[in-house]
């Protein structure tokens, strides 16, 4: 399972991504600059948290891991 702050970090430069690609063919479609910008930022912060609540309910459930596989937790207290 990744931790909350991992998941935090992808969804961050996920959206970062994301939204500059949907600001720039804003942008060539509409020449508007203001308009691209305003739905940009929309944009990031309502997806960003829809995407960090879609990785967490990912989380829970274990479709696809390996069942050994080590914890962050185990790793640390290994070394």
């Amino acid at each position: 399972m990744e931790n909350r702050m991992r998941s935090v970090l992808k969804s961050v430069s996920f959206r970062f991504i994301s939204t500059l690609t949907t600001m720039i063919m804003i942008l060539v479609f509409t020449k508007n600059l203001v308009v691209s910008l305003q739905i940009g930022t929309i944009e990031f912060f309502g997806k960003l948290l829809l995407y960090y609540f879609h990785e967490r309910l990912w989380n829970l459930y274990h479709l696809g891991r390996s069942v050994h596989a080590r914890s962050d937790q185990n790793v640390r207290d290994n070394s």
